[in-house]
């Protein structure tokens, strides 16, 4: 296992502790996090995904590890963008370099005959993924077959008047932007455009074309001024990808390599309904942008403290919290504040059987490996610590409903009935009063 993961944030989950807890990025779903006690018991599918998570794994051949389907009706594509802010020096470099960033748009596609499905990782960072994840198993994993995504690389947008509405994405702390794909995708077949961010540097590594790769640059052990400074970072990392989005919009190409964009793209995104969702230290960069920045209109935070001057400012505009089984306002005394200070609709929402992983998609694809290969009992313990109990299918559906639900009637003014009380179809989900 890395510093880096051994370096997450293990102090009570007062305060700001699972602001830090991202995904390590390199693991999956390895990395223990501060927990405190479980809230009631959660549905019969916890104990089913218990026992395949400690069933030894004796699948023969390959192993193909798979992405949930998205559940909307739209073909997706994606394209990723090489963005470099020249007004801004890198803060986590010596040299005088500007800020470098790589962010990936998810969008609804028309036309993908004869099109490849985009990769989850790319080529450089998929090995060094691979080699990591293996070392951290203590298993092989020469064969097993990453996901491919369920995205079309570079397929045309498809053509909708007005185009449509924005969300932005922003990882945890020491996480990359492909760790949340299976919500992403899911909104863009629901007919959003989904920016995700790497924040270089703090991101375990950065590809960029050609597959030039940059590393992090984080103290094995950060302090709270780290994370409070990685924050900053995140907040302005986040307006320029705005600022450029608007260059995208009216037809202009930000990509610093002028790569050709796929078409439609120009004029396809409503950035006057723009909402934005993170995971850990991303929730907070969620709250924190929308503070400063009235474009973002709507926000959610899963799983992560706030450790900002948002948390007593507060927002007068829709936020939604989403905590794991063992996180939330009455164990979080930041989330306690900030709660208090929205003044907007709000709504605090709690996944049964969960933990800080299960917003990641670290959650179904360690269960597809702990079924597929026999790992020890100490790995099986971490991975349990990391995701939880709760079967991923169903935590990942359960996400995905929620959060669609949430940007519909906020984005979209469009009212399901979701967020209004517990529903049948979610037992995993409580409310939170």
């Amino acid at each position: 296992m890395s510093a880096r993961t051994r370096g997450l944030i293990r102090r009570p989950a007062r305060g700001w502790a699972l602001a830090a807890a991202g995904t390590a990025g390199l693991v999956l779903a390895t990395a223990g996090v501060a927990v405190a006690n479980g809230h009631g018991d959660g549905p019969a599918t916890a104990s089913a995904a218990k026992a395949a998570l400690t069933a030894a794994g004796e699948q023969k051949g390959r192993v193909e590890l798979k992405l949930p389907a998205p559940s909307g009706p739209r073909r997706i594509g994606t394209t990723s963008l090489h963005l470099v802010d020249r007004s801004r020096r890198d803060p986590w470099v010596s040299s005088r370099s500007p800020r470098e960033l790589m962010v990936s748009v998810w969008y609804p596609a028309g036309r993908t005959q004869g099109l490849r499905r985009a990769a989850w990782l790319p080529p450089a960072s998929l090995e060094l993924y691979r080699k990591e994840t293996g070392q951290t198993l203590q298993i092989p994993m020469d064969d097993v077959d990453f996901p491919t995504t369920h995205a079309f690389q570079d397929a045309p947008a498809e053509a909708r008047a007005g185009g449509n509405p924005v969300v932005l994405f922003s990882p945890g702390y020491g996480g990359q932007r492909a760790l949340n794909t299976s919500l992403v995708e899911d909104l863009a077949s629901r007919g959003y455009v989904v920016v995700t961010i790497d924040h270089t540097y703090e991101t375990p590594f950065v590809e960029f074309p050609g597959g030039r790769l940059e590393f992090a640059k984080q103290p094995s052990d950060p302090s709270e001024e780290d994370y409070a400074k990685a924050l900053r970072v995140r907040e302005a990392d986040t307006k320029f990808v705005l600022n450029q989005l608007t260059k995208l919009n009216a037809g202009k190409n930000p990509d610093a390599e002028h790569r050709r964009l796929p078409q439609g793209l120009r004029g396809g995104l409503d950035l006057a309904r723009t909402g934005m969702f993170g995971h850990s230290l991303g929730g907070d960069t969620a709250a924190e942008v929308m503070a400063q920045d009235r474009r973002i209109r709507a926000g959610v935070d899963l799983d992560g403290s706030i450790i900002g001057p948002v948390k007593s400012t507060g927002l007068d505009r829709p936020f939604m919290l989403m905590g794991n089984a063992t996180h939330g306002r009455d164990n979080d005394s930041s989330w306690e504040d900030f709660w208090a200070n929205l003044r907007g609709w709000r709504l605090d929402l709690r996944l049964r059987d969960s933990a800080h992983h299960t917003y990641t998609d670290l959650s179904p694809l360690s269960q597809q490996i702990a079924k597929a290969r026999p790992l020890s009992p100490q790995v099986i313990a971490k991975i349990e610590a990391a995701i939880g109990t709760v079967d991923a299918d169903r935590a990942v559906a359960a996400q995905r409903a929620y959060l669609g639900a949430f940007f519909d009637l906020h984005l979209r003014h469009r009212d399901g009935d979701l967020l209004k009380s517990p529903s049948p179809r979610y037992p995993e989900i409580e409310f939170i009063p």
